[in-house]
């Protein structure tokens, strides 16, 4: 206005009191989720070569992963399967001695409601060629059959003790099924976090690594297209429709447009997946010297809560939360180390 003289916001950015003071986004323990890697038959914990940091666990080192990240106070847990067998219809999925449910089931018992349980919803890990769904003659992915396998999917994993069903596999109707599912067999109190926007990325193969697959080809006819940003709301009013409890978009940070459209439109929380590739890019550079990978780590955290998050997954939730003293000064790129 005239008269009034133009302000300096560079006064603003003097101190780091100041700049805590006016920050509009801030990172959280508990609003991380870690996904973490159960394999059967290991003795020891292995190292995932395209995933520095991370390990396929044993049931007995995923427990005290888990102690840890409850420790730390990260919000939830993410559990992927990794079978020694796999067959055409993912059998493995809701077989309760099958490896995700066990895992689950040890995590229930060890940590119970002082974490989220989450689980993957999806039979990817399971099947023998790779997919997220069963085949029919022609080798198509048949949705409807699908659901069903699902469907006693959901009832599996609410039966090993987890609270939110993670239903990653981008069926047409999966959020309505599991969500029958739940509650005709008296699981009401279970959540669906809905992969409302899953799309066929190259930011997954680090995590195809983590769980072996043996996918050929690509997952193009069911996950969604990158150039198509509109699909995301349309995915959206499905699963709201369908009952969803959260919401996901996946990757992240490739995805922030689509990520803020997804917030400014859902009425439920809304999460975002750090995915594989999106972690080990910051981990090849910065130990290429490139760049700080503790405050590029951060950063891209703080990006996505920025675009509209109120949940990351992502696999440095643990370290993240370790550097986070959330008793003092909330932490910037500058405070982060691990």
């Amino acid at each position: 206005m005239a008269g009034f003289p133009v302000g300096r916001p560079r006064r603003l950015r003097a101190t780091p009191a100041l700049r805590r003071l006016v920050a509009g986004t801030r990172l959280h323990p508990a609003d991380l989720v870690l996904p973490v890697f159960v394999r059967e038959g290991l003795r020891e914990p292995r190292p995932v070569a395209s995933l520095p940091g991370v390990l396929q666990h044993t049931r007995r080192s995923v427990v005290a992963l888990a102690r840890e990240a409850v420790a730390a106070g990260v919000g939830g847990i993410m559990v992927f399967g990794v079978p020694e067998r796999r067959d055409a219809t993912g059998s493995g999925l809701d077989d309760p001695s099958g490896v995700l449910n066990v895992a689950l089931a040890d995590l229930a018992d060890a940590v119970g409601d002082d974490t989220v349980l989450m689980a993957d919803l999806c039979l990817d890990e399971f099947t023998d060629h790779g997919h997220c769904g069963v085949l029919d003659g022609a080798g198509r992915v048949d949705n409807d059959a699908t659901l069903e396998r699902y469907a006693a999917g959901a009832l599996a994993q609410a039966a090993a003790g987890a609270h939110l069903l993670g239903t990653s596999g981008m069926m047409d109707g999966q959020v309505g099924v599991v969500r029958r599912a739940l509650d005709g067999h008296g699981r009401t109190d279970v959540g669906v976090l809905a992969y409302a926007a899953k799309y066929a990325s190259a930011y997954y193969g680090p995590f195809r690594d983590a769980v072996e697959s043996t996918l050929q080809g690509d997952r193009a006819t069911y996950q969604q297209d990158p150039a198509d940003a509109r699909g995301a709301l349309v995915e959206l009013a499905h699963d709201l429709a369908e009952g969803a409890d959260v919401v996901m978009v996946k990757p992240a940070l490739p995805y922030l447009d689509v990520l803020r459209r997804v917030a400014d439109a859902s009425p439920v929380p809304v999460a975002a997946y750090q995915v594989s590739g999106e972690y080990a890019m910051v981990h090849a550079a910065a130990g290429n010297g490139w760049l700080d990978g503790d405050r590029a780590m951060l950063e891209s955290l703080l990006a996505i809560r920025r675009a509209g998050a109120d949940v990351v997954l992502t696999y440095a939730a643990l370290d993240v939360a370790r550097a986070l003293d959330v008793t003092g000064p909330q932490a910037g790129p500058s405070q982060v180390s691990g």
